[in-house]
């Protein structure tokens, strides 16, 4: 059963009295209203999961009424209440967004199967608004490959960790796979038929962050023309994925602290006060600790998130999972683009496990899939890389031909991590003319990744 805050609007007191006890019993907060101005006034200042609405008011046609609610809020659920049950209302009701129908007089058992009927509906909703274009697939969505110790010992931690209701904070370089991480603790823990929310506080618009994480009521700013449930209300009863959290602003980091330690939220243009029982994921491929000596970050936020500390170590420090996920990608992309049957050859793997993956696994699997697509036999070779395009990946009978692959692609160097990174990822957007988006797409990050690293470098001109 569903608890949910539930508003009944009938001009008869023993309705609404008789109804209001039943529901409390079964766990429900409930308010009444006898005129339709009084709902619309609770309406104005809270939000409801469920009104059930009397077609016959004193002061407002229920059908106008039903309309006003819907327009004001599209998720919110309505049962229509009347004496006057008829084939015509109930149509007429149902076109205009009600969600079911009880005719008076109607038993206790009755209201309450209808309760929980809306309030199942309500929850399916909200669910499916993050769901993407496709369903999740069920093959292999929350496996994550390997065969390294160092990911053999992460999971064991996480898997400890998903059944609490701890905040984690999960920490690694961009491509290491911590969105998986986070849904895999998710679908271990007791939450697991409940909403799982990802948020990328990197893509978000600041002026509108606020909004998306709270929600906001009608009226709230230009454009705020219906209500809007937030992403930690969505998220209620199930977990919220605050990807690069580092990315939010000082001041959207206090009201994210108030959050996290009071558990209700406040959404934007309202002072009403809502409880949420969201879990917290939040992950970062920053040095949070180091942000917050800095005072670019909260160091209370930062120990509120870190009650559980989780470091995905970078595929480079993992190479034994290297050929594992090459075969696993190769697999997927050969289904996709009609290849069936494509293995990789001894030189291939030697190649890939000896490149030192700035971009992680998002950026082998880009590689993988180019590779599926540009070559032609049934076994990729080395040769391939040249012929999908992939910077440093000709044979080395072709080097005299074309321009010189970076280094970390043939050989390894004593030289700083940092180093090796920033010297390739000037020579892939040297390599593609100085395209962002298609250098981005190369090293498997986003846009704003690649920003993030050319500003830290000083190379924001290139």
């Amino acid at each position: 059963m569903t608890a949910g805050r539930i508003l009944i609007v009938d001009d008869d007191a023993a309705i609404r009295d008789g109804s209001s006890q039943a529901l409390v019993r079964q766990g429900h907060e409930v308010l009444q209203a006898a005129t339709g101005r009084e709902a619309l006034s609770f309406l104005d200042r809270s939000e409801f999961d469920l009104v059930f609405l009397d077609l016959k008011l004193p002061d407002i046609n229920g059908l106008d009424l039903l309309r006003t609610i819907r327009e004001r809020d599209p998720l919110v659920q309505i049962v229509m209440i009347t004496a006057y049950g008829t084939i015509q209302n109930a149509v007429e009701a149902m076109r205009l967004g009600a969600n079911d129908f009880l005719s008076k007089p109607f038993a206790p058992d009755e209201l309450r199967l209808v309760t929980d009927r809306v309030l199942r509906a309500r929850r399916l909703t909200r669910e499916n608004l993050f769901l993407r274009e496709e369903l999740r697939r069920k093959e292999g969505e929350t496996v994550i490959i390997h065969g390294s110790r160092a990911m053999a010992t992460l999971l064991e931690q996480a898997d400890r960790a998903a059944p609490t209701d701890s905040t984690l904070l999960i920490t690694g370089e961009s491509g290491t796979g911590k969105g998986l991480l986070a849904r895999r603790i998710h679908e271990r823990s007791t939450r697991r038929e409940n909403p799982f929310v990802a948020v990328d506080c990197s893509t978000l618009v600041p002026t509108l962050f606020e909004s998306e994480l709270f929600g906001h009521v009608k009226g709230a700013f230009t454009g705020a023309t219906a209500n809007k449930m937030g992403k930690f209300e969505l998220a209620s009863g199930g977990t919220l994925f605050l990807d690069e959290i580092g990315n939010v602003s000082l001041d959207l980091q206090a009201k994210l602290l108030k959050v996290v330690e009071e558990k209700v939220i406040c959404r934007v243009g309202s002072t009403r006060q809502t409880k949420v029982d969201t879990r917290i994921i939040a992950a970062t491929n920053q040095d949070l600790r180091q942000a917050a000596r800095e005072g670019r970050f909260r160091e209370d936020l930062y120990f509120r998130l870190n009650v559980v500390s989780l470091h995905i170590p970078p595929l480079r420090e993992r190479r034994e999972d290297i050929p594992l996920l090459v075969r696993h990608f190769l697999g997927r992309f050969s289904a996709k683009h009609g290849r069936p049957g494509l293995v990789p050859s001894a030189g291939l793997l030697s190649r890939l496990n000896a490149y030192a993956w700035p971009g992680n696994v998002r950026e082998l699997e880009n590689t993988m899939e180019r590779l599926v697509i540009f070559s032609s036999g049934s076994t990729i070779t080395e040769e391939d890389l040249e012929l999908a395009g992939i910077p440093g990946g000709a044979p080395a009978e072709a080097k005299e031909t074309r321009k010189t692959p970076p280094e970390s692609m043939l050989t390894f160097e004593l030289i700083p991590l940092e180093d090796v990174e920033r010297d390739y990822v000037a020579r892939v957007i040297r390599e593609v003319g100085g395209n962002r988006t298609e250098a981005a797409s190369i090293l498997g990050i986003d846009r704003k990744t690649l920003r993030l690293k050319l500003r830290r470098w000083g190379m924001e001109d290139m």
